[in-house]
Order: structure tokens, then C-alpha cells, then sequence
């Protein structure tokens, strides 16, 4: 892993994906995606492909500025931005956009893993 690494994953949640959320304990929302949801795509992105499994997250902050639209292709996306190796801590940019290019949020993680390296 160095600076700059990325990984992406493109989305669309259906109205189906949405209900079901509502349906464990989530809010309704008219006509756009809970931000939960879309919380999860970063979380996969760290535990999944970069830096992978073995990832603590340790802190997440966002900024929400738009809706996601359900039905909405989204494209999640985290970026290596500082790498901590003394203290095996990686930190990441965070964005999310629509299939328009529209930021819908923008944010931070930061994670331990182990062999970071340098």
C-alpha cells in the first residue's frame, strides 16, 4: 500500500434495497438513499479491498451535500492519504458521486492495519 492507492465500487440501490433497510430499524426516506447505506460502501471498500481484511476502523467522518437518488448509479471511492507505519494507521480520503458526477458526500477514515509497511 502507498499514497495515492484507490479503490472504487459502483452501486445502484434499489427501492427494494431501501425497504429492506427501513425494515431492520432504518428511517424512511422519500425518494433517497439513507446515508447508512452508503456509509456501508466505504466500509466495504476498507474491509474488503483496500487495505483488505484485517482492517480496524477506527474513525469515519462524512459530509453530505446532495441526496442519492434511488435507482442512482453511485461510485464510492477511498484514497490512501498518509500512512502512519510506527503506529500501523492508514488514513483515506472518501468520496461518493452520482452516475452525473454530483459529489453526494465526501468524508474521512481512519484505520489500523497490520503490516502497513512504509
Amino acid at each position: 500500500m502507498k499514497l495515492g492507492d484507490k479503490a472504487q465500487i459502483k452501486r445502484r440501490f434499489t427501492s427494494e434495497d431501501v425497504a429492506s433497510y427501513v425494515a431492520l430499524g432504518g428511517a424512511p426516506t422519500s425518494g433517497a438513499v439513507p446515508e447508512p447505506m452508503l456509509g456501508a460502501l466505504f466500509s466495504y471498500l476498507l474491509g474488503v479491498r483496500l487495505p483488505g481484511p484485517g482492517t480496524n476502523y477506527l474513525k469515519q467522518s462524512y459530509e453530505f451535500v446532495r441526496d442519492a437518488k434511488v435507482g442512482a448509479a453511485l461510485t464510492a471511492s477511498v484514497e490512501v492519504t498518509r500512512i502512519r507505519p510506527e503506529k500501523s494507521i492508514v488514513d483515506f480520503s472518501t468520496a461518493c458521486t452520482d452516475d452525473e458526477g454530483n459529489i453526494i458526500c465526501t468524508g474521512r477514515a481512519l484505520v489500523r492495519v497490520k503490516d502497513v509497511g512504509a
